[in-house]
């Protein structure tokens, strides 16, 4: 279907939406699901994050004395991309700035997202480039949601986030989303952030910014998933109540600090891109067992 391609290698498959350049499918050589289903609780897979991450102050993008209408996370997520490429086991889409975008953001970009699979591995580019005349500030963000249990039947308890290296420095938490004032001791010990804890709770927790480059996510002897990303300078993870998931996130910013409502150009988090230059960021997700 022209909405949405597939593509498989090594026993890995994967699909994608042209609608948001989602990634709505992961399976392993086991055909087990990875991703969220987008279930009713929240009806999204694993969106792009762009031109920002997490909220602004009453949904408003402030900018040179204008506001501009915002909602959480941007607009990408929600705007068919166009296929650029596509074959077995890659594929790649584009937005660009149009009429629409610029009623919310009033620059000129190229917002572009590979995939390719590589025997059991999915690898991911994140490319933002300035078409415009001016510097460019954005933010960009992965939201990869996946199955809490990946295996149904397994207990939720056993699952664990295991880095790959320790993280001892505190951490963020999200509040009416907004960032908190200040970092709080960190709930990962020795590497591991064991799951049990989130159950039943709506928390998301920012490692600002993380020593590892990935990590490891389910129960020790089962089917794992892996995650790992360069270029993404944040990490987020996030769990809901209602909803059998659990989120990975790396980013490039983070939802506006509590007392934030100033110029968009000075909002923590944000990166600024020259006329004509372009930043990549890349994402790598693992079946593993």
């Amino acid at each position: 279907m022209d909405d949405r391609h597939s593509m498989t290698t090594g026993g890995l498959k994967a699909t994608v939406l042209m609608h948001g350049a989602e990634l709505c499918s992961l399976r392993g050589k086991d055909d087990v699901e990875a991703i969220w289903q987008a279930g009713p609780p929240w009806q999204r897979h694993a969106p792009v994050l762009f031109p920002i991450v997490g909220k602004l102050a009453n949904d408003t993008l402030r900018m040179d004395g204008r506001d501009y209408p915002m909602t959480q996370h941007g607009f990408a997520r929600d705007r068919d991309f166009a296929w650029v490429s596509r074959t077995d086991t890659a594929c790649r889409l584009t937005l660009t700035d149009d009429t629409a975008t610029r009623a919310h953001y009033p620059f000129g970009f190229r917002l572009d997202i590979e995939y390719e699979l590589r025997a059991d591995t999915l690898h991911m580019n994140f490319i933002v480039e300035n078409t415009g005349t001016v510097p460019l500030p954005a933010s960009l963000g992965a939201h990869p949601a996946f199955n809490w249990p990946l295996l149904p039947g397994d207990p939720k308890e056993a699952y664990e986030l295991v880095f790959s290296d320790n993280e001892p420095n505190p951490v963020w938490n999200v509040a009416d989303g907004t960032l908190t004032r200040e970092p709080v001791a960190s709930p990962i010990h020795g590497g591991t952030l064991p799951l049990r804890a989130r159950i039943g709770t709506d928390d998301t927790t920012i490692l600002h910014p993380p020593a590892s480059h990935s990590v490891t996510y389910g129960p020790i002897g089962r089917p794992m998933v892996r995650v790992g990303w360069e270029g993404f300078p944040e990490l987020a993870i996030w769990s809901r109540r209602d909803a059998d998931l659990v989120c990975i996130e790396p980013w490039i910013g983070f939802t506006s600090p509590v007392g934030f409502d100033g110029d968009f150009r000075d909002k923590p988090g944000i990166f600024m891109l020259d006329p004509g230059t372009s930043r990549i960021a890349t994402m790598h997700i693992s079946i593993i067992g």
